[in-house]
């Protein structure tokens, strides 16, 4: 997978080939395709790889009051930005290949919707607990997604104009505290 990531990243998706990945890797063709049924699975198996970190920071915070959710979710962050922080090239070959291919576009699409439908929800339950003031939840969880994906995109563009970390934890809490009620 390290091999991959590499030659997507150098090379885009379309130029690295299945012969350079196992090349790359030091592992025959059989090796790859006995784990994977084509640079297409391989390459949706990276994205999927790394969005089980944020959804286990979801899945870990799930049941407690909102505002602590938002609070518990924060620890994902040096991971997602320190393994992100890497991964530029990678991340706009995935963007790229959803504009030009309905699999890939479904497989990337998918988590913005779960992560839309999550944040919904958790801003209603917020809002049923009385911890949050009254807000259109579906507005205020399209502005998190676009937070969370503009702080991304902000941080691989421009790895040292902040510490991003910072910054998203910083922006979660400024969030978390404009919800509560007060």
């Amino acid at each position: 997978m390290e091999a991959a990531i590499k030659l997507f990243s150098n090379n885009g998706y379309n130029k690295a080939s299945v012969d350079e990945i196992c090349a790359e890797a030091g592992i025959s063709k059989g090796a790859f395709y006995h784990h994977f049924k084509s640079k297409q699975e391989l390459f949706l198996a990276l994205l999927d790889g790394w969005l089980q970190t944020i959804d286990s920071a979801i899945e870990a915070a799930k049941d407690l009051p909102a505002p602590k959710t938002f609070t518990r979710m924060t620890e994902a962050f040096p991971y997602i930005f320190e393994t992100a922080g890497d991964g530029l090239p990678m991340f706009l070959e995935f963007w790229l290949q959803a504009s030009r291919d309905k699999k890939i576009w479904e497989a990337s699409i998918a988590p913005y919707r779960r992560y839309h439908k999550h944040f919904t929800s958790l801003i209603k339950k917020g809002v049923e607990e009385g911890s949050f003031v009254e807000v259109d939840p579906e507005l205020a969880s399209r502005m998190i997604v676009s937070t969370a994906m503009g702080l991304l995109l902000q941080s691989l563009l421009d790895p040292k104009g902040a510490k991003w970390e910072k910054v998203a934890r910083d922006s979660t809490n400024m969030l978390v505290d404009g919800l509560l009620k007060r």
